[in-house]
């Protein structure tokens, strides 16, 4: 399975967006091996990680978010579920689950409820060890000019996800035990 093959499917590689997707993949997937290298005894699949680090975002050109330069309808919260839809069109259901279960340090169900998120109402957090370190390494970059290649700090990570309420904060760091 080649990534960039499925992504170049959904994306113009001219475009401005396929370029940052690429980009932005590119260090989530490099971060997301070393995070796994220091976890060995924990057996994560580093071929999976690749593939699905890849794929993580190609959900982002459906969503409102010109500053990326996507232009599609939904708000951007829901780039995570429409890759999931779009990965299992491709016959990729434990990739499609990466796609869905990365948003912020993953998103429970009351949470959307509370929150009144354009969601499907169901648990999308990470389960399987590569889910966690994708999402994990995910919230190291941006997407957006300012911070694009850029690794972000800890504390910048977690003001960020604080927006999302304590508990996304308190996944946040879960996630930076088990991989410290």
């Amino acid at each position: 399975m080649k990534p960039i093959e499925i992504i170049q499917k959904y994306y113009d590689k001219r475009s401005r967006c396929y370029n940052i997707l690429i980009k932005h993949s590119e260090l989530v997937t490099k971060k997301s091996l070393n995070v796994a290298k220091k976890i060995k005894h924990l057996n994560p699949d580093l071929k999976f990680i690749k593939e699905a680090a890849m794929l993580h975002d190609i959900g982002i050109f459906m969503t409102n978010a010109p500053e990326i330069d996507c232009h599609g309808d939904e708000p951007y919260v829901c780039h995570g579920y429409l890759g999931r839809e779009i990965l299992e069109k491709e016959g990729l259901p434990k990739h499609a689950l990466v796609c869905e279960r990365h948003i912020g340090a993953g998103i429970k169900k009351e949470d959307i409820i509370k929150r009144k998120l354009s969601l499907p109402k169901r648990n999308m957090v990470p389960i399987s060890i590569e889910e966690k370190i994708i999402c994990f390494a995910d919230k190291f970059f941006s997407k957006n000019n300012e911070y694009m290649g850029k690794e972000k700090s800890i504390e910048h990570i977690k003001e960020q996800l604080s927006a999302y309420g304590k508990e996304s904060v308190k996944r946040f760091e879960k996630l930076l035990e088990l991989f410290s």
